[in-house]
C-alpha cells in the first residue's frame, strides 16, 4: 500500500466533473510536481497500486501517464529497477519576435552559455550563397557553437554570416549573444526571419557535442534572418535536444502565412 505523503490527497474521480478522469489523473500530477511534492527522479507507485487508489482500471492511468510523458514531464523505463519517474523539466524555447538564444534562455529563467566549437571564414557553400543572396565566389563567416542552459548543452547552432558587411566579426568574442554583437558593433540587426522547424536525429559528432546519444530525436529549425532593410544577414541550423528542449511560437492572424512547421 502507498505510504508516500506526496499521494496522501487523492482527487475523487466519483465526483461530478467537465473533465474525463484521465484528464484529471494528469492535471492532479502536473500539481503534485508544480507544487513540489514531486521533484526530479521521484519514482511514482507501481501502475497497479495507483490504479487502485484512484479508482480506475490502469488503462485510464495508462493514458494519463502517457500524455505526461508525451509533455516531458515522466518517463517509464522498463525492467527490475524500471517504473514511471518524475522527469527533468524540459525548457521552454521561446522563438517569438526573432529571439536569440540568449533571450530565449532569460525568457525561460536560465542562464545561458555557449562554447565555441569552430569559427572560420570560407567561399560560401551553394545553399548558403542562395539563402544570403550572395554570389557563389563571396566569403561567409561560419560560427559553430554548443549552446549551454545552466552549463548543460541545449543546442548545436550552425550559423552563417556574409563576411562583406561583418569583415572583423571573427575577431570578436563569441560566447555572447551574436543577435547583439551584429547590433552594437556592426548596426545590421536581424529584424525579420523565415523558420522552418522539423524533427531530425543526432549524428555521432552532433551526438558528442550535445551529449545525447547518435539517433536521439533532436529539433531543428533552420532560419534565414533579415535587417529591416531586407539584407539577408544570417542562414542559420539551430539543433535542439528534443529531451530537454520544447519550442514555442506566439502566432497571429497577421503572420500566420509566414510561419511554416514541417514534421508537427
Amino acid at each position: 500500500m502507498m505510504q508516500d505523503d506526496a499521494f496522501a490527497d487523492m482527487p475523487d474521480l466519483s465526483a461530478p466533473g467537465d473533465d474525463p478522469a484521465h484528464a484529471r489523473i494528469e492535471k492532479w500530477l502536473v500539481g503534485l510536481v508544480a507544487g513540489g511534492d514531486l521533484v526530479e527522479g521521484d519514482k511514482l507507485p507501481p501502475e497497479g497500486e495507483l490504479s487502485a487508489a484512484l479508482g480506475v482500471s490502469r488503462m485510464t492511468l495508462r493514458q494519463a501517464l502517457g500524455s505526461l510523458e508525451s509533455r516531458g514531464m515522466v518517463a517509464r523505463r522498463r525492467g527490475r529497477s524500471g517504473g514511471t519517474f518524475v522527469a527533468t523539466p524540459r525548457i521552454d524555447v521561446d522563438l517569438t519576435g526573432l529571439a536569440g538564444f540568449t533571450e530565449q534562455m532569460r525568457r525561460a529563467n536560465v542562464r545561458a552559455g555557449a562554447q565555441v566549437v569552430s569559427a572560420t571564414t570560407c567561399t560560401a557553400p551553394r545553399a548558403v550563397a542562395a539563402a544570403l543572396d550572395i554570389s557563389r565566389t563571396a566569403k561567409v563567416h561560419e560560427i559553430v557553437r554548443v549552446r549551454l542552459a545552466d552549463n548543460e548543452p541545449l543546442a548545436l547552432e550552425r550559423t552563417y554570416l556574409p563576411a562583406a558587411p561583418f569583415e572583423d566579426l571573427l575577431s570578436h568574442g563569441l560566447t555572447g549573444s551574436i543577435y547583439a554583437l551584429m547590433a552594437s558593433a556592426y548596426g545590421q540587426a536581424p529584424h525579420s526571419a523565415f523558420e522552418w522547424l522539423e524533427p531530425v536525429v543526432a549524428s555521432a559528432e552532433e551526438g558528442r557535442l550535445l551529449s545525447v546519444e547518435p539517433g536521439s530525436a533532436l529539433m531543428l529549425v533552420t532560419r534565414t534572418a533579415r535587417t529591416q532593410a531586407g539584407l539577408p544577414v544570417e542562414y542559420a541550423f539551430d539543433r535542439y535536444r528534443a529531451d530537454r528542449a520544447r519550442i514555442g511560437l506566439q502566432t497571429g492572424i497577421e503572420n500566420a502565412a509566414r510561419i511554416t512547421v514541417a514534421g508537427a
